[in-house]
């Protein structure tokens, strides 16, 4: 994947820690303009500085569905594509949390190739749709 090519503008919204860590390095490092938040209020009001192309969510932050904040944010601004991402990252920092506690995962985390992969994709779809409407 081209980092040159990557230019959109992010808002990721996910309230476990090291999850927003290692989405946000992965998508910095392949070029997006990446803003994180732990908090959907912290989304709403980096929503209102204008100019996300896209949101990635986790299906659960604060004390709301990721949907329904998905959807919320969504209404503000109906240009951005959206990504729920469900599943974990392959990353040692998660794998190591994991092996310390004897916790099994399922399913099988995403590497940082399928996640880049993704976005890319739903940022081309929403474009096509827009370009549609």
């Amino acid at each position: 994947m081209d980092k040159a090519e990557n230019t959109a503008s992010i808002l990721l919204l996910s309230s476990e820690g090291v999850v927003r860590t290692i989405l946000t390095e992965t998508l910095r490092q392949a070029g997006y303009v990446v803003s994180a938040t732990g908090s959907f209020g912290g989304a709403v009001d980096l929503l209102a500085d204008g100019g996300i192309d896209m949101l990635i969510i986790r299906p659960h932050v604060d004390s709301i569905s990721g949907y329904q904040a998905a959807k919320y944010l969504h209404e503000r601004n109906q240009k951005m594509a959206v990504l729920v991402v469900a599943g974990l990252p392959d990353d040692d920092r998660i794998k190591y949390r994991d092996d310390l506690e004897g916790f099994a995962t399922f399913p099988a985390p995403f590497t940082a190739a399928q996640l880049l992969a993704r976005v890319e994709e739903v940022l081309k779809e929403a474009q096509e749709r827009m370009a549609q409407a």
